[in-house]
């Protein structure tokens, strides 16, 4: 079987550092996306400075917060947790910032500040967000959106009601990568959908270690389950949303079971996972995840009668069939072993790259995924354009994740409504 690799683009030759679409010539119309080395949104944005609050300082807000340092025009000018000993280690890596306590207390007193990014516990999303939406900021949420639907539901109707861009953290959507593989999986490269699958595997305990017992509860929310949404919802939220944006539609029902197979510490949160979406024309999703293991990691999978395309987040194949037609582009491609099958590398330039003896270089994305939807954001804020994850997106990919955990628990099979995925 023939495969491609479309992951590993290169680097282009423009100057200005932007990115670079690229028109593949023929019937087939594929898009073909070349990265620049330094991509940067910089060039498209306003020069004028925009003050961040971020509220969180956990290890996500961290990354959050070192991405925003890439953009000459983002300042973070206030943080927040209500965890002193996390908000001191953030404060000490933006100089400059003022510390805050209390989301309340910033949004009242920061009022330089006009864009928030609420980056907490996901049952804390909905008070803050709406706080931040109610104080006319522009609020980059991170997904999944809020624990119970009926959260998600108030977000997305605040959302609607404002001005202001409201963001939600789904990062496939703003991916470069996933979005160049999305113009294969719809035309003719993929043809017909066969099946999907996908996982997120890690070894990882889901426990912070603690020196205050008090802190305890505020920073193992996870494994609380009175508001954990569990590995379906904190992990499957942003795999959801992959295949929902790709098929564009939703599925209608969800089985699951979940068990724990390696901390049989007193959690009641399973550490392992297992999904099976259905949607109305009948294809299949079939998900899973653990905190047990660690091979293979995270990846989706969708399965053509033409090819299947794998995504990684920072990669992505597309593997031919050998029936499947060929359509031109191959000629430029490099090619690479995949166990049994060979892949074929889509590098946009290819041409002009190999006659210069530079055909792997520039390879990968340059920045973390975070980083593109960190962008989005800030270019929708400073361009008047409206959000590339809505809200709306937000609370069906979320609400499809708490069913999910809610079938994992009950070891049962749900029923997804129209109605449950509309504000």
């Amino acid at each position: 079987m023939l495969g491609t690799d479309f992951a590993h683009l290169p680097a282009g030759s423009p100057s200005n550092g932007r990115r670079q679409f690229i028109k593949a010539a023929g019937a087939t119309g594929v898009a073909i996306l070349a990265l620049t080395p330094e991509w940067s949104f910089a060039a498209g944005l306003s020069a004028d400075p925009i003050n961040i609050a971020v509220i969180g300082a956990g290890r996500h807000a961290r990354a959050i917060l070192d991405e925003l340092s890439k953009f000459e025009n983002a300042k973070v000018t206030a943080i927040c947790d209500i965890v002193p000993s996390r908000l001191s280690a953030a404060l000490r890596r933006v100089q400059g910032a003022t510390g805050y306590a209390d989301h309340k207390d910033l949004l009242a007193k920061a009022t330089d500040v006009t864009v928030v990014f609420v980056v907490t516990p996901t049952h804390t999303h909905k008070e803050i967000s709406l706080d931040a939406i109610a104080a006319g900021k522009h609020v980059f949420i991170e997904a999944p959106m809020a624990h119970t639907i009926e959260d998600c539901a108030e977000i997305a109707r605040a959302a609607r009601s404002s001005s202001k861009v409201v963001h939600v953290g789904l990062y496939a959507r703003s991916n470069p990568i996933y979005k160049l593989a999305r113009t294969f999986f719809r035309s003719d490269s993929v043809r017909d959908l066969v099946t999907m699958r996908a996982q997120s595997n890690r070894k990882n305990e889901w426990r912070v270690p603690v020196s205050d017992p008090k802190d305890d509860r505020a920073l193992n929310w996870r494994l609380d389950p009175q508001v954990s949404i569990g590995l379906p919802g904190e992990f499957g939220c942003h795999q959801i949303d992959v295949f929902n944006w790709y098929l564009g539609k939703y599925p209608v029902s969800v089985s699951g079971t979940g068990s724990i197979r390696l901390h049989k510490d007193g959690r009641k949160v399973p550490d392992t996972t297992h999904a099976t979406f259905l949607f109305e024309d009948g294809a299949r999703l079939d998900w899973s995840a653990t905190l047990a293991n660690s091979y293979e990691g995270q990846y989706e999978v969708l399965y053509g009668t033409n090819a299947a395309i794998k995504l990684a987040w920072t990669a992505a194949w597309m593997f031919k069939e050998a029936d499947a037609p060929t359509q031109g582009w191959e000629v430029y491609a490099n090619r690479q072993r995949f166990h049994n099958d060979e892949g074929i590398t889509l590098i946009a330039d290819a041409t002009k790259l190999a006659s210069q003896g530079k055909l792997k270089e520039g390879v990968g994305l340059p920045n973390p995924p975070v980083y593109y939807a960190i962008g989005d954001f800030i270019d929708a804020i400073a361009n008047a354009k409206p959000a590339v994850v809505s809200a709306d997106e937000g609370l069906r990919a979320t609400a499809i994740s708490i069913l999910a955990n809610k079938a994992v628990l009950d070891g049962s099979r749900i029923d997804i409504s129209p109605d449950s995925l509309k504000v």
